[in-house]
């Protein structure tokens, strides 16, 4: 009995260092391996009733959370390296990986019919959307990165948790909190995770009913909202002043359309497969 339960904890703790890819990897959505792992319902039930069965679910998920640790302090350093070295042409490779899981998110959002207000929707959120975080920097300037703002980039990363799709990380790019928050991962620097984490579990604990709710009454709608905040953000990380393209060459652009090709390949297998364990 005592190896089974050694064996389920570093089970759990395996699947949350595959979790911790979709907190950092843009296009990659932590609710959807969640799913795919099996943890999403029991995780969004907790959050959503978290007096229920308190204790109980809580040390469940604490392999999970330290594997997620784990998972990030590892994978940070291979991804700033090609941030830093390649970042217009992992960009690509990343905005792939979110144009492939597009038929999904469609395929989600007509789950329950859809009207012709919710493309309304979807329209009205990609260009104002895309105008509003396009001119963002213009507007408020550049956005400090300080204790506030870890607080938001752990909210983001959460709802991409709670909304299976949602990838959160390009909007990390786009707001310029990414690449400090890899290279705070990378060096397990506690003034980042501390109010990520903060910020992640106000957001999960305070959303999981708000979101069960939105997606119980108003579900085509959230879902075409959604689809706009990630077409647009998507296009925004491939075009300046996200991705640099000074000394890209065509070996450079043949190389981000081949990554793409994959990248769309492999978003478009990762939703498949999380319908398959659904």
């Amino acid at each position: 009995m005592k190896n089974d339960s050694i064996k389920n904890w570093l089970t759990r703790f395996i699947k949350g260092v595959f979790i911790a890819l979709g907190f950092i990897l843009p296009g990659v959505s932590g609710g959807v391996l969640a799913a795919i792992l099996g943890l999403y319902e029991r995780m969004l039930n907790f959050m959503a009733h978290i007096r229920q069965n308190f204790k109980y679910d809580f040390w469940y998920f604490v392999p999970v959370g330290l594997g997620g640790i784990a998972g990030i302090i590892l994978l940070s350093n291979p991804l700033e390296y090609l941030l830093t070295t390649y970042k217009a042409i992992v960009l690509w490779g990343f905005a792939g990986a979110i144009v492939g899981t597009l038929p999904s998110l469609f395929r989600e959002s007509a789950k329950e019919g859809r009207q012709r207000s919710d493309w309304y929707i979807f329209a009205g959120t990609a260009v104002l959307g895309g105008l509003f975080l396009y001119n963002m920097t213009a507007i408020f300037g550049d956005m400090p990165v300080n204790f506030f703002s870890w607080l938001l980039a752990g909210g983001l990363i959460a709802l991409g948790i709670i909304v299976p799709g949602l990838s959160p990380s390009n909007l990390l790019l786009y707001l310029g909190l990414f690449d400090p928050m890899i290279k705070g991962f990378k060096s397990a620097d506690l003034s980042v995770f501390i109010p990520m984490a903060i910020g992640g579990l106000i957001t999960l604990v305070l959303f999981s009913k708000v979101m069960h709710y939105l997606l119980q009454n108003f579900h085509a709608k959230v879902y075409h909202f959604i689809l706009g905040i990630v077409v647009v953000s998507t296009l925004l990380i491939v075009v300046p002043p996200v991705a640099d393209y000074s000394g890209f060459t065509v070996i450079s652009m043949l190389i981000s359309a081949f990554l793409f090709v994959i990248g769309v390949w492999l978003g478009y297998w990762m939703s498949h497969l999380e319908q398959k364990y659904k």
